[in-house]
């Protein structure tokens, strides 16, 4: 159920996205802030209820890591008496395997325990900052080559210097186009 509504998020950011590109390309300022913020807030929402969904496995690990301790308990009671009538009997063969079967329980329950807190994350608030909004309306103006109106252009974008072969990429392109 989580996932499902974890994919509804993910297809309303899209919706908040194309709106937004939309409001773009007509200059209208305002619009363009509140779908970036609302596809951000959808972004986000998708995170947290991934998270969630993550919290409900790893609850899920610990309730089975709780019935596997009660069998491993029960596995110990009876390789105990096991190991007492071999004791007795004296045949260290028997022993052996014993203590290589009682050995094995606890390898397999170290795997579970490791995956159950490898399950476990943290939380992420729902605040949208106003340079996150600026920064996806610069964004998705640049990839979609969309011009944005005098309001829109004193927002920063990420200071980003591209690697030499980007660079000779984009002057080869410059040479051929002129």
């Amino acid at each position: 159920m989580l996932m499902r509504q974890a994919k509804k998020c993910q297809k309303d950011e899209k919706k908040e996205l194309t709106k937004l590109k939309k409001a773009i390309s007509s200059g209208s300022t305002e619009e363009a802030r509140i779908y970036a913020s609302n596809a951000i807030r959808k972004k986000n929402e998708r995170i947290n209820i991934t998270k969630m969904a993550s919290r409900v496995d790893a609850v899920a690990s610990r309730v089975q890591t709780a019935v596997t301790m009660q069998q491993v308990a029960k596995s110990i009671g009876s390789t105990v008496k096991m190991m007492d009538r071999a004791a007795q009997t004296m045949n260290l063969e028997q022993m052996s395997l014993i203590m290589d079967a009682f050995e094995k329980q606890f390898e397999d329950l170290d795997v579970q325990t490791g995956y159950m807190e490898g399950a476990i994350g943290g939380t992420t608030a729902l605040d949208v900052p106003q340079d996150d909004v600026d920064l996806l309306i610069q964004r998705v103006a640049d990839e979609d080559g969309l011009e944005l109106n005098a309001e829109l252009t004193s927002i920063e974008a990420p200071q980003y210097l591209p690697d030499e072969a980007e660079l000779n990429e984009r002057l080869a392109r410059l040479r051929e186009a002129s």
